[in-house]
């Protein structure tokens, strides 16, 4: 894909590539998108020097966040960012997240195979052992790739959400290693 940068992950339509600060700009477009950002609650301007700590080493010790550019294939560019966020090793579970940052892809199911790969990557390769997601309940695209998916919906927490004027409830899905091995045999 990206020249001297190896594919991590390989779809069908989609590969993950490691997140890369000379994308910086492109990041820079999609936190600050109204339509992009909507839903993610990036309420508040972002600069290049937020988007640069992103890219600054980390503490020695436990990573509690692996993220991964994606990019299609056939136009070989990224189009959105995803991955895992919080990861409990002791406890093995992650929040999982997602970004579809080019609106041109949205609604063609690009988002369900991103997923997917996230999946296998954090049960198969990572161990863990659970994966969270936490959906404003309005984001009817978001919260129908979970359920696509298999993720379980676990809750509702009431008024989380403030956005365009009023407040809204998130919808809390969880998937069990243990329920994506019997629905993928």
């Amino acid at each position: 894909m990206e020249e001297g940068i190896p594919i991590f992950i390989e779809g069908k339509n989609i590969c993950f590539l490691p997140q890369n600060s000379e994308n910086i700009n492109l990041y820079l477009n999609w936190e600050n998108d109204t339509k992009v950002r909507k839903y993610s609650r990036e309420v508040i301007p972002k600069i290049v020097e937020d988007l640069k700590k992103w890219f600054e080493p980390h503490e020695k010790g436990v990573r509690e966040l692996i993220a991964f550019e994606i990019w299609d294939k056939k136009n070989k560019k990224p189009i959105g960012r995803i991955g895992l966020g919080g990861i409990d090793w002791i406890n093995r579970w992650a929040y999982a997240f997602i970004k579809i940052g080019e609106p041109d892809y949205w609604g063609q199911n690009i988002a369900t195979e991103a997923t997917e790969l996230l999946v296998e990557y954090a049960f198969n390769e990572l161990n863990l052992n659970k994966l969270i997601g936490r959906v404003c309940v309005e984001n009817v695209g978001s919260w129908t790739v979970a359920e696509k998916i298999g993720f379980v919906l676990e809750g509702i927490q009431k008024d989380e959400f403030y956005i365009d004027g009023k407040y809204l409830d998130a919808k809390i899905y969880r998937l069990l290693k243990e329920d994506w091995v019997k629905r993928n045999d």
